[in-house]
């Protein structure tokens, strides 16, 4: 009996990338011209458009062109003056739809940034601190509004230079960013709170039993009942700390995950529904419709699109 061809597996998750995989060729700087801020322009099509993460922050700058953009668990347009900021191994990828025959010269305005240096600096320049709310938004990603034309020219004077004077245009260009307060973050739910380390203790460990198992039934009571509170007063306290009631965080926690398994499995809808701890698939539709504003297999049909034509 002949043999069955092997079946590849589909490549479902995102691309690790790497500094030797950085070749000015590409558009990157070389190493030895840059420091802990790095520029990178490109076009489109290109090898770097894929679905992909790294270490570093990453602000993005769409100048032509429009498409989907995915940011983590996020689907949505982008069209020019599109600004995104994506934290450290935040999966991402932008695929034009309206590409002209040839493809275009200059898509993406990059600029990356590593997490340690600037988080050490802080500890001992207090100017820098206030960019640190930003950076830890950044890990859901951040879509910054009105912001394009501004954008475009604080990237131009942070590329023309080197040194503390590069440094210097970077910081000028987080300080705007840090101020801007028109502004959506894109992928999973954020914790807010501005409370005390025991309060933050607290919500950490509530929110971690949360994700480690989904398919628990949780009831705020019970919660607040372990945590010696009222049911009134945990809800209040929960509000505060997250942005969400508990309900609706429970059911954001379970579709942001439902959206991973929808990436990267072939898992049936109605078996993820169950796994992920909705008790009908009419009611996980409807809460998956209301959060993502899109049924679950219109989710994963789009999510396919964001391997682009670089794989």
């Amino acid at each position: 009996m002949p043999a069955k061809p092997r079946v590849v597996p589909r490549q479902t998750r995102p691309e690790r990338e790497h500094d030797y995989v950085r070749s000015p060729q590409l558009g990157y700087e070389a190493p030895e011209e840059t420091g802990v801020v790095r520029c990178l322009s490109h076009g489109f099509p290109t090898p770097l458009a894929r679905w992909h993460y790294h270490d570093e922050y990453e602000l993005h700058l769409i100048t032509s062109t429009s498409g989907k953009a995915f940011v983590g668990d996020w689907i949505g347009q982008f069209h020019p003056g599109h600004l995104v900021l994506a934290g450290p191994r935040l999966p991402h990828n932008w695929v034009s739809m309206d590409v002209p025959e040839g493809g275009v010269e200059l898509r993406d305005l990059v600029i990356q940034f590593p997490h340690e240096p600037l988080a050490n600096a802080a500890a001992v320049i207090p100017e820098l601190a206030e960019v640190l709310p930003l950076l830890e938004r950044a890990r859901h990603g951040i879509e910054f509004f009105g912001q394009g034309e501004r954008a475009q020219q604080h990237w131009g004077r942070v590329k023309a230079s080197r040194g503390a004077r590069r440094f210097a245009a970077f910081c000028d260009f987080l300080a705007d960013l840090a101020a801007c307060t028109d502004y959506r973050l894109l992928s999973s739910v954020q914790l807010q709170s501005e409370d005390d380390d025991a309060s933050l203790d607290q919500i950490d460990a509530v929110v971690s039993r949360i994700t480690e198992d989904l398919a628990q039934p949780f009831s705020a009571a019970d919660i607040a009942a372990e945590l010696g509170m009222s049911e009134s007063r945990f809800s209040r306290f929960f509000r505060r700390a997250t942005g969400n009631t508990f309900t609706d965080f429970v059911n954001r926690v379970r579709i942001n995950r439902a959206c991973q398994l929808l990436m990267e499995s072939d898992k049936l809808i109605t078996h993820i529904c169950y796994e992920v701890g909705f008790n009908n698939v009419a009611n996980f539709n409807r809460r998956f419709l209301e959060i993502k504003g899109m049924t679950p297999s219109e989710f994963r049909r789009q999510a396919e699109v964001r391997f682009g034509t670089a794989m």
